[in-house]
């Protein structure tokens, strides 16, 4: 307007932060319910199948395996979620939340890149993944401005560009047109400090589009992967995350994604206030690769560990031991031993890695963030200690000496490319 035109650079500046402090001072309730209207659209239903031979015939029928969540990633149609939601299904279609044109809408309402902010609407909990009378509209009524907004719950079938099973992600891309996708914001997990307000927005026990809220209850934890690979840096929250949720955004009170949900500790298998989340720097890399590459390569040496815990109760407290060290591996060339059981029945325990180019490696996890810094063909001195079978003077007593190999890393065979055989057209598809 006028009076803006007439303020300078730095009265311009002033103005913009007195308006982002008013934001900062809306109502918490208001500002949540602001987050969850712009992102829920982001958001999406996964629902997996698998195939399963009929008792009474020789008919081999598709029939349900699970769900989870997922979100939009760009307008091209990747959708991004956790590999283990899909590492079994057989075929796999994503519902939507998108438009059906009805009502007035505000021109002050936007979303991502100029498009209308709508809020998401629920789809009653009995509806499954069969949509055989087509299209569900539900209206959505706002309370700020008494506006409506009708919706439709779309599904597309979905196809794999890439899974990194490592890192538990899988990216998945759909057929959509460009208005009925919503990328989500993506925001950086660097700087997070716990204390912060965080939101997950997913669909548990198939209940789809429920928003949980909590704060960041801890940082830098350490989960499993699906193959058994740790996952570093991850996202503690208290935020309610239950079976089904897996997939889904975690965001912070801008509603920015700062993580991707993907496990909880449970000892009933529901929520008991901790869940984690991929930290989102660590996924946008991932995703970033899987849509440009297809796959994740990692140098690897080519051998099997022992866990950490088990390897305590024999009495290795420093190192990682080897278990197997397959004849086909670089670090069988490279003279490592793995652990074997003698003709007498014995455990003759085999190499324990210290060290990987000067890094000191006492568990596994250390051992697997040593090897992200090189990549395959590089050539790594790796220490071990080995156990000195040449000292027989004492029998109860393991005599180790350190030994350095140097091993030429190979290519990881880990993310192989899965297979999603296409469904049949739903009803609801392209309506």
């Amino acid at each position: 307007n006028a009076v803006a035109s007439s303020l300078d650079d730095s009265q311009q500046a002033t103005l913009s932060n007195v308006a982002s402090n008013n934001m900062m001072c809306i109502d918490p309730e208001e500002r949540r319910i602001a987050v969850f209207e712009r992102t829920a659209p982001s958001v999406v239903f996964i629902d997996t199948f698998t195939e399963q031979r009929d008792a009474f015939s020789t008919n081999v029928m598709e029939v349900p395996l699970g769900s989870g969540s997922g979100f939009v990633w760009d307008e091209d149609g990747h959708i991004v979620t956790n590999y283990h939601v899909v590492r079994n299904a057989r075929s796999a279609q994503i519902a939507f939340l998108t438009k059906k044109e009805s009502s007035t809408l505000s021109s002050s309402s936007t979303f991502g890149s100029g498009k209308t902010n709508f809020g998401p609407i629920m789809k009653s909990a009995t509806s499954g993944a069969d949509n055989s009378e087509g299209d569900e509209i539900f209206p959505y009524t706002s309370a700020r401005g008494g506006q409506t907004v009708d919706f439709k719950r779309s599904v597309y079938k979905a196809r794999v560009v890439g899974v990194d099973p490592g890192k538990d992600i899988a990216v998945l891309k759909v057929d959509a047109p460009v208005e009925d996708l919503y990328p989500i914001n993506v925001g950086t997990s660097t700087g997070l400090r716990v204390g912060q307000q965080s939101l997950a927005i997913g669909n548990p026990f198939g209940l789809d589009h429920t928003l949980t809220a909590g704060v960041i209850s801890g940082i830098g934890r350490e989960v499993r992967s699906p193959i058994g690979r740790p996952i570093s840096n991850v996202i503690q929250t208290d935020a309610a995350i239950n079976p089904g949720n897996s997939g889904g955004p975690l965001l912070d009170g801008n509603g920015k994604l700062i993580g991707m949900n993907t496990a909880i500790y449970s000892p009933s298998g529901g929520s008991a206030g901790i869940g984690f989340a991929i930290p989102v720097d660590a996924v946008k890399y991932i995703v970033e690769t899987l849509i440009r590459d297809g796959q994740i390569v990692r140098a690897v040496m080519g051998v099997s560990l022992l866990d950490s815990k088990q390897a305590r109760t024999l009495g290795i407290n420093k190192g990682v031991l080897v278990l197997d060290v397959p004849t086909d591996s670089p670090a069988y060339k490279a003279g490592m031993k793995g652990t074997r059981r003698t003709e007498y029945g014995l455990v003759e325990i085999g190499d324990i890695i210290t060290k990987v180019n000067n890094i000191p490696i006492n568990k596994e996890a250390d051992l697997f963030e040593a090897l992200e810094k090189f990549k395959p063909g590089d050539r790594v001195d790796v220490v071990v200690n080995r156990v000195d079978r040449s000292d027989t003077a004492s029998a109860e007593m393991m005599k180790l000496k350190e030994v350095t190999l140097t091993i030429q890393l190979k290519a990881s065979s880990s993310s192989k490319q899965l297979q999603l055989i296409p469904l049949p057209d739903p009803n609801s598809i392209g309506q």
